[in-house]
């Protein structure tokens, strides 16, 4: 879970990286990170899924250059997840950059967690 940039509103990601926890998943939390950062942890800690909040006017590119780091450290199959304040208008485009999917405020937490439950790579015990 992260917040590419220098976005500040941090109580979202806190609530959903708590609620995907209690849900049994484990919670890599890296805060404000460069999208660099975001893709190099996501390798570091071999994720399945990235997630991140956004509540800045400059997503668009924000999620273009995470999910071309992403590819560059072989991470590009990591499920990418989005909630925050996203114009609707932008989110077939950021499907299409692969976004897997988009949760606006006041997405019931029980929805993320089972959207991740259903989409996220699932690994060999």
């Amino acid at each position: 879970m992260a917040k590419p940039g220098l976005d500040a509103h941090w109580r979202g990601l806190i609530t959903v990286s708590s609620a995907l926890r209690d849900g049994g998943m484990e919670i890599i939390y890296g805060g404000n990170m460069t999208p660099a950062e975001v893709a190099k942890t996501a390798l570091q800690e071999d994720v399945d899924v990235v997630g991140m909040s956004l509540l800045v006017p400059r997503y668009m590119r924000l999620v273009s250059e995470t999910i071309q780091e992403l590819k560059k450290c072989s991470k590009g199959d990591a499920l990418v997840l989005l909630g925050g304040i996203i114009y609707d208008e932008d989110i077939p485009t950021l499907k299409e950059m692969g976004v897997a999917e988009v949760f606006g405020p006041g997405t019931p937490l029980a929805e993320i967690v089972e959207f991740t439950r259903r989409h996220a790579p699932s690994r060999p015990l």
